[in-house]
C-alpha cells in the first residue's frame, strides 16, 4: 500500500447521456423498452431503471445538442438481456432502428441501436457462456 490514501470502486451510479430534447428522449427509450424511474422537468433529466439495480441511465438535456448528433464519436453503453435476438426483434417492432443484425460474439450474441444525438446502446446475452451472466 502506499503512503496516499486508497479508495474502493464500489460499483455504478448513473451513466449520463447528453441527449437535445428531454420529452423526445423519454419517448426514444421508452419504445425502446426502458422504464422511467423518474423525470425531472425543471432540472431537465430523467432516469430510465436498468433491472432491479438502483442506478441507471440518466437523461440530461444539453441546449447545445439540438435534435443533432454530437460531432465525437460515442461510447457505447452495454446491457445484457436474456436472449439479444429477441431483443433486436421487439426493438424492430417498437419503430427503433438497429445499426447492425445481432452478431455472435465471445459470449453470445449482441445488438446496437442509437439514439437521435448518437449515444450508443448495446445489448447482449450470455447465450454461449451462461456461467457468465445474471442468470446462469
Amino acid at each position: 500500500m502506499s503512503d496516499r490514501e486508497s479508495y474502493e470502486l464500489l460499483g455504478f451510479d448513473n451513466v449520463l447521456l447528453p441527449v437535445g430534447d428531454l420529452g423526445d428522449a423519454v419517448g426514444f427509450y421508452e419504445r425502446a423498452g426502458f422504464t422511467v424511474g423518474f423525470r425531472l422537468d425543471e432540472a431537465d433529466i430523467a432516469l430510465l431503471k436498468v433491472g432491479a439495480e438502483t442506478p441507471g441511465i440518466l437523461l440530461r438535456k444539453e441546449e447545445a445538442l439540438g435534435h443533432r448528433t454530437p460531432p465525437w464519436p460515442s461510447p457505447r453503453l452495454w446491457l445484457e438481456v436474456p436472449d439479444a435476438r429477441t431483443a433486436a426483434r421487439e426493438l424492430r417492432a417498437a419503430g427503433i432502428e438497429l445499426l447492425d443484425e445481432p452478431s455472435a460474439g465471445a459470449t453470445g450474441w449482441t445488438v446496437e441501436i442509437a439514439d437521435p444525438w448518437g449515444n450508443v446502446i448495446g445489448f447482449t446475452d450470455y447465450t454461449k457462456r451462461p456461467a457468465l451472466g445474471r442468470r446462469p
